[in-house]
């Protein structure tokens, strides 16, 4: 469910060449799937706390079915961004899971689960990236998405059947959709720590979409002249994070969330700081990208842990709030790294996400400041 926004990563400089537009321009794809994505999970997502979740997931799911199909026959550009925009906004199937999980393991394991479930996100962008790298390289781009098609296809069929009920679940809201998609902008108002952790993680993933996007430009550029199929390869860098993520979640169950999160961002920033000097050859730029990808993940498990712990009956409405901080700064990092790459070649993309890792490590000690002397 979650790879389809990560299929057009390694892909997009073929995508742009196939529809004629800007390596600048194409980046409204991915931005309007983000903005999408967040406006759905605003609209949409509060319905966890209203409707059963299965039963919102398999609904969506089914739907997510229907635009990728748009996608795979799309001909011209305008459909092909509109099929993604529209794929966007029912993508929320993956986000009410997190919330229906802390729900039902005990406190002092929620830093594992939580981590368990970000490492199946890992899963899904990893299987994308490398993916439609080497479909799109023996096949063309078109055949990723067919793939695509495919796998949501057997999704759609799989999932009533794989997920079941949990018994002990909480009690359903009985406020209208009206009072519940109030309650968001209440509930974000009175949980000052979650916003901040939203304001990171926001930051946080406009660094990686930006990253990700213009390293496609980058290395299939005239002056490296890899193949889309040697993205995809790197891309497999991510398969780390599967394995380091759940650890790291279990060292911020030990530690405290905000510590932890503080500690990645140092780590982060030393990552971004490499990736100029050593991203000039495939080689060069992997070291970098391991370090990031391994502590990258661990800032979105520490701060969804900030608010996980929280009353169970408002917990999806928390990460809604989240959710959509974090999406909306990947529709920026979309515009971003196609933009900034466009005019500033990969110089300007490592300065933005400099900045940007430096703004992450500010917020992160701040917020864990903030804490500590709240507690004090």
């Amino acid at each position: 469910m979650i790879a389809n926004a990560y299929y057009i990563h390694p892909i997009i400089g073929e995508v742009a060449a196939h529809f004629g537009v800007s390596e600048g321009a194409i980046g409204i794809v991915p931005a309007l799937n983000q903005l999408a994505l967040a406006l759905g999970i605003l609209l949409l997502l509060p319905l966890g706390d209203f409707v059963s979740n299965r039963s919102l997931c398999i609904a969506f799911v089914s739907a997510q079915s229907v635009f990728m199909l748009g996608m795979v026959l799309a001909e011209s550009f305008v459909l092909f961004t509109l099929a993604s925009t529209l794929l966007g906004f029912v993508t929320i199937a993956p986000y009410l899971i997190p919330a229906f999980a802390s729900k039902r393991v005990a406190p002092d394991r929620l830093g594992q689960v939580t981590a368990l479930i970000t490492a199946g996100v890992i899963f899904g962008i990893l299987v994308a990236r490398v993916g439609a790298g080497i479909v799109a390289e023996q096949f063309g781009w078109r055949a990723v998405y067919w793939c695509a098609f495919a796998l949501m296809v057997s999704v759609t069929i799989a999932l009533p059947y794989t997920l079941a009920s949990a018994g002990g679940g909480t009690k359903r809201s009985q406020t209208s959709y009206i009072g519940l998609l109030g309650s968001v902008f209440t509930l974000a108002r009175d949980n000052r720590d979650m916003l901040i952790s939203a304001a990171i993680q926001g930051l946080n993933f406009a660094s990686f979409i930006a990253l990700w996007l213009a390293l496609a430009l980058h290395l299939t550029s005239p002056e490296l002249g890899y193949g889309v199929d040697t993205v995809g390869y790197l891309a497999g860098i991510s398969a780390i994070s599967i394995l380091t993520t759940p650890r790291l979640g279990r060292v911020a169950d030990r530690i405290g969330p905000r510590r932890a999160r503080l500690l990645a961002s140092v780590v982060q920033l030393g990552g971004v700081a490499l990736l100029y000097p050593l991203g000039w050859s495939v080689w060069g730029i992997a070291l970098p990208l391991v370090a990031m990808n391994i502590v990258g993940p661990s800032i979105d498990v520490a701060g969804r842990m900030t608010f996980l712990s929280l009353e169970p009956a408002i917990r999806t409405r928390l990460t809604t709030s989240y959710i959509v901080v974090m999406f909306l700064g990947g529709a920026m990092g979309s515009l971003a790294g196609t933009a900034i790459y466009d005019a500033g070649g990969w110089a300007g993309t490592c300065t933005l996400l400099a900045a940007i890792a430096a703004l992450v490590l500010v917020l992160s000690y701040w917020s864990e400041q903030r804490w500590l002397r709240n507690v004090a």
